[in-house]
């Protein structure tokens, strides 16, 4: 028995010994391997980890008769793995030309093989390109479809100068790849340039400027053609253009406005202040990097409030109020020339390291031109529109590292990454001090400039540069929960606002029939304190309130999108028939998804209303960009609606 038991020991002994000595670089290779895992784009096709994008060269015509563009773009490439032989790349509709090329240092040609992947209902078709041994550019011949997700084409009379065509593009999230081919993830950054063709009596405008470079004229054939350059490196889903009757007003020799020529002056007095934006933003968080700062107010059927394309902000005319009163949204896509642009989500479950941030920094800015009651009274708009959202929102989708893996990424575009996001960056100010916390913003916006980044990687920086220095104020918050659980931590920041209260006191005199509501001192009631008024009355009012409100303030008639908008939920709600014909021009005139939806929503939850809603969207449909469209469609429970 000893002996057997000695044996044991001498083998166990042994097999110990003879094990492999821990090699560090297993730890190392195990926390890539993790890293790599964050980083992979459920949403792309791509292969950048082999041969990746670097930059993007695109000849376009713009052929309004036939709503498509016609071209070719060539890739500029890096092959990080030298023994790669294929190309993988994202398309969405798009009709792909037998010519696909590489083309060599010496410009010489060779065609390429290549095969188009069955489409997938949200991805589009992986388009995998067979490359040869040596380096070289891929040149690929396409057209897009006249029903591309990113594109809008517009007839004259949709427009506000009903004389000329209009187009633009909206590539956020992964629209990019219904008219470029590209590895179209937001990870991987590209340089791009754009000889655009378009008819003579039109200008195109893009996310870049006009290349010094390239001259422009006019072709044999009659088209117009610009040549545009972007030198950094942006995400595939800032690629952006519009084409149609644009004219231009400078606001300062870096800013000014773009728009056709019937809302221009309007929208050039709207948006004055701008160079003052861009130099508050300047004081807070370092230097504007970008050269110009452009704004484009498109047409109504434009599904965001803004898109913040490098140079050139593409922006709803909903926020054209008369009174400056909606131009934080301008603040908010300026915003994202730092937090989005600058330092970009690398995926899109990290979409709100783009959003998060730039709300945070949009109240900053509003504050630093307007004053803390004005930036206070849009956080606690933003808090109850969130709590609102949380309410009715799966668990899944009150998360801030939200997973989107089989779903469209455009689901993510909730009010959680916005106004959940900025609220933990407001609780890392209040715990730190705003000083301290600038401090560390402007660093990490330095440190990561140009590069996508993933949450792991906020939060790795975020503890060496924040939190780990004072561990006694890093536990008042509780990151993991803010991060990885539904709902708001207790300890979530409660925004305040002395004019709200004073607000609420008056709705209530009213309510309870105190003092008549053509008595309320609403005379200097910027659109907040309306907003706020009218959110704060109960849900059910009598048609005796709904008429004196109307009497007293013509709300129904009221020409400030967002106020109508709250307004027409109410009529909806308590069925306030005289709003009927109103709802039905706002919604046939409107495409921005924060305004149309709710009103869709809020009509399906009856029968009359469904009945209802489906009237007026059978004559508006036509007029939605097809990510609205997308969106209505399963409201109202559109035939064919995926």
């Amino acid at each position: 028995m000893r002996f057997r038991l000695c044996l044991l020991m001498l083998i166990v002994f042994l097999a110990v010994a003879c094990q492999p000595a821990a090699d560090p670089k297993s730890n190392e290779m195990q926390k890539t391997n993790e890293s790599s895992a964050e980083k992979r784009d459920v949403h792309s096709y791509g292969n950048p980890e082999q041969v990746r994008v670097k930059h993007v060269d695109l000849n376009l015509q713009i052929q309004f008769d036939r709503k498509v563009m016609l071209g070719s773009v060539r890739l500029k490439l890096e092959r990080l793995d030298k023994a790669a032989r294929q190309l993988k790349l994202d398309t969405r509709g798009l009709k792909i030309t037998n010519n696909i090329s590489a083309l060599d240092a010496a410009g010489k040609a060779e065609k390429l093989r290549f095969t188009l992947g069955l489409p997938d209902k949200i991805l589009g078709a992986p388009l995998t390109i067979e490359l040869p041994a040596y380096d070289c550019d891929v040149s690929i011949e396409y057209e897009t479809a006249p029903d591309a997700s990113g594109l809008q084409w517009l007839a004259p009379a949709q427009t506000a100068g009903k004389k000329q065509p209009y187009m633009f593009t909206q590539s956020e999230s992964i629209h990019a790849r219904s008219w470029i081919p590209l590895q179209d993830s937001p990870a991987v950054r590209v340089t791009y340039s754009a000889r655009i063709h378009t008819p003579k009596e039109l200008q195109a405008v893009m996310s870049a400027e006009v290349s010094p470079l390239g001259p422009s004229g006019v072709t044999a054939s009659g088209y117009h053609f610009k040549v545009f350059e972007m030198k950094q490196a942006i995400p595939p889903y800032l690629i952006a253009l519009a084409v149609g009757d644009i004219a231009f007003k400078p606001l300062s020799n870096r800013t000014g406005v773009y728009a056709e020529p019937a809302t221009l002056d309007k929208a050039a007095k709207e948006l004055e202040d701008t160079e003052k934006m861009v130099a508050a933003t300047e004081k807070l968080y370092g230097p504007y990097r970008w050269g110009r700062y452009d704004i484009l107010v498109l047409p109504p059927s434009f599904p965001y409030g803004g898109m913040e394309n490098p140079r050139l902000t593409f922006a709803t005319p909903t926020i054209l109020a008369g009174d400056k009163s909606l131009v934080s949204l301008i603040a908010h896509e300026l915003a994202h020339s730092w937090s989005g642009n600058l330092v970009t989500n690398a995926t899109w479950r990290d979409f709100w390291l783009n959003e998060g941030f730039t709300t945070y920094l949009e109240r900053r800015i509003i504050e630093a031109l307007y004053g803390r009651e004005r930036a206070e009274m849009e956080a606690v708009l933003g808090r109850q529109t969130l709590e609102r959202s949380l309410a009715e929102a799966d668990d899944r989708d009150e998360i801030l590292h939200i997973d989107l893996t089989g779903r469209d990424p455009d689901d993510g575009s909730t009010e959680v990454p916005y106004e959940k996001g900025a609220l933990l960056l407001r609780q890392m100010e209040e715990t730190f001090g705003r000083a301290r916390f600038d401090d560390f913003l402007k660093g990490y916006f330095d440190h990561f400039a140009f590069q996508s980044i993933t949450t792991a990687d906020f939060v790795t920086y975020l503890k060496k540069n924040l939190l780990d220095a004072e561990p006694q104020l890093a536990a008042k918050i509780p990151l993991d929960e803010w991060l990885y659980k539904p709902g708001l931590p207790a300890s979530a920041p409660q925004p305040k606002s002395d004019a709200f209260a004073l607000i609420e006191t008056q709705a209530n005199e009213w309510l309870q029939g105190k003092r008549p509501a053509a008595q309320l001192p609403v005379k200097d009631w910027a659109t907040q304190q309306w907003l706020h008024f009218l959110r704060f009355l109960p849900p059910q009012l009598s048609k005796t309130q709904l008429e004196e409100l109307d009497r007293a303030f013509k709300l129904t008639q009221s020409g400030n999108a967002e106020i109508a908008h709250i307004w027409l939920l109410i009529a909806i709600r308590n069925n306030y028939t005289a709003a009927d014909a109103r709802l039905a021009a706002y919604l046939k005139s409107i495409g921005r998804q924060k305004l149309i939806r709710p009103l869709y929503e809020e009509l399906v939850k009856t029968p009359t209303g469904r009945a209802r809603a489906m009237q007026i969207y059978k004559e508006a449909r036509s007029g939605y960009h097809p990510i609205a469209v997308t969106a209505v469609d399963k409201i109202v429970q559109w035939p064919g609606a995926r």
